[in-house]
């Protein structure tokens, strides 16, 4: 995929929820949430201060996260349905 990110935008996959409950009732897609969790794709050089000094972004590409519920700009990149998001909308990693 040919896309970079620009300033602290991140690229996000979303990595879909399970298809049954723990009791083993199977979830229909329509009663199916949105994940809030995902894979960060590619990173932006990350944001600048006021002085001009580079601020790295937190995560790197691989990294699981979670983000809130209207989080992001859905977009499609080589037919597959990613998030652009702003490093600041991601509410932390998972270990």
């Amino acid at each position: 995929m040919a896309f970079k990110p620009l300033h602290d935008r991140v690229l996000v996959r979303r990595i879909e929820g399970e298809d049954k409950t723990k009791g083993g009732l199977i979830i229909p897609d329509t009663a199916k949430e949105k994940p809030a969790e995902g894979e960060v794709i590619a990173v932006g050089e990350g944001a600048r201060k006021d002085s001009g000094e580079l601020i790295a972004p937190s995560v790197k590409a691989g990294d699981r996260i979670l983000f809130g519920k209207w989080s992001g700009t859905e977009v499609k990149l080589d037919g597959e349905d990613l998030l652009i998001m702003k490093e600041s909308d991601i509410l932390g990693l998972m270990g």
